[in-house]
């Protein structure tokens, strides 16, 4: 590790010797292997140095200039500069940078426009959408009465006629579209135009594409969507935390619906660093890294291709592929546990119309967003691709030394690409 990382948890070390020990350990697993899970990346030093400040000491029940607690001089300069940053980058009219995640920012959604029962719409999760989204196991899906639009089983990409008929038939309150495994352009401007047709409120969950989003490497919402929910910790490079953007009209039911409608007090230590990440994220450097994220995708897309593997959709318009492993003969969840052990680290995943259940399903969900941080590009993904295949082949013929000569060819191939914070 970096002597910058070692300084920073050198009191832990003292203090807690078995956590800090474990800490150590994450790192190097991070540095050794290729992290191709979509949802993650790595944080920069500053992201980092930002969330373990004092600030995490001071409790801010509010918003700045109305709190509950004395002593916000200083927190309420940090809570607006993040959401002046937010409101900058993307182009909206209003931030609230305090969600704790982004299920309890989309939570905070239906409480802000919906009541119990009322319908909504949004994309099924077996075909690329959301648990919050209205899914029956979560409690959007128990509480409210849900529809799910999905995708054209000869394209893999979503139908915008049955959309429109559903939400003509249905009237949904919301309208959800976005989601954690879509590897296509949404196209927010059909979306929008279904949801003045029936008078339904359209939010726009960006969670996956904010980072291409300010970046410029995805079309915006803004202008289409009344209410933008998101992350900041995946292509945003931020911490671990959400925002939600919106209109002037939505801005107070929505401040409300977060608090005192589902939370308490904000973590100021992660809003410090979000308003870090925004500040990153309006560099030009961001821009580059944001197209560079598509290109690798779009270059691990085509090398898998090649070596026999069926994308859904065929291929992939951002940072996120998404692979059917049905012709591999093998299941997801075997193979993502094989590539783990073979230094490839990502997640098994549904897939449209996947005969196989969500624990054992067919697919892989891979992301380029973590990989491209760490400065891999267009000319590493083949090889990426060849260690993908090699690896699934091994886990198939239960050749398990070969799983181990694939992590040490991986070691040695991350060691030029140090991760930021710890290793550089």
């Amino acid at each position: 590790m970096s002597d910058t990382y070692a300084s920073l948890t050198r009191r832990l070390a003292e203090a807690d010797g078995e956590i800090a020990r474990l800490v150590d350990e994450e790192g190097r697993r991070q540095h050794d292997k290729i992290r191709l899970i979509a949802s993650e990346n790595y944080v920069s030093q500053a992201v980092m140095e930002a969330t373990g400040t004092l600030l995490t000491n001071k409790y801010s029940e509010g918003y700045a200039g109305k709190r509950y607690y004395e002593g916000q001089q200083i927190i309420d300069q940090i809570e607006e500069l993040a959401a002046a940053r937010a409101r900058e980058l993307f182009g909206v009219d209003h931030a609230n940078v305090q969600p704790y995640s982004g299920s309890p920012a989309n939570l905070a959604v239906y409480l802000a426009f919906a009541s119990p029962g009322d319908t909504v719409m949004g994309m099924s999760l077996p075909m690329g959408g959301h648990l919050t989204h209205g899914w029956s196991v979560s409690a959007t899906g128990k509480w409210f009465n849900t529809v799910h639009y999905g995708v054209r089983k000869d394209t893999g990409r979503v139908d915008f006629d049955e959309v429109a008929e559903l939400a003509r038939k249905e009237r949904p309150k919301l309208i959800f579209c976005g989601g954690t495994a879509i590897p296509r352009t949404v196209d927010f401007a059909a979306f929008a135009e279904i949801a003045r047709e029936v008078d339904a409120i359209l939010v726009a969950d960006i969670a996956h594409i904010a980072g291409l989003v300010a970046g410029g490497a995805h079309p915006s919402p803004v202008g289409h969507a009344e209410v933008i929910s998101t992350t900041t910790h995946k292509t945003l490079r931020g911490p671990r935390g959400a925002m939600l953007m919106s209109t002037a009209e939505r801005a107070k039911a929505l401040d409300k619906a977060v608090f005192p409608g589902l939370q308490g007090g904000p973590h100021n230590h992660t809003t410090a660093a979000i308003a870090v990440a925004l500040h990153e994220a309006a560099t030009p450097d961001f821009s580059t890294y944001a197209a560079q994220i598509v290109t690798n995708a779009k270059s691990l897309a085509a090398a898998m291709i090649e070596r026999g593997f069926d994308l859904v959709s065929g291929g992939t318009d951002n940072h996120l592929i998404l692979a059917d492993l049905t012709s591999k003969d093998i299941g997801g969840k075997p193979a993502a546990k094989a590539l783990d052990r073979a230094g490839i680290e990502l997640n098994f995943n549904t897939v449209p119309f996947d005969p196989r259940k969500p624990f054992d399903p067919s697919g892989l969900r891979i992301g380029t967003a973590a990989v491209t941080t760490r400065g891999m590009t267009e000319t590493d993904m083949p090889a990426i691709a060849a260690w993908m295949d090699a690896a699934i082949t091994a886990a198939r013929e239960g050749r398990e030394d070969a799983l181990d000569a694939i992590a040490g060819e991986i070691r040695d191939f991350c060691a030029k690409y140090p991760i930021p914070g710890w290793g550089a």
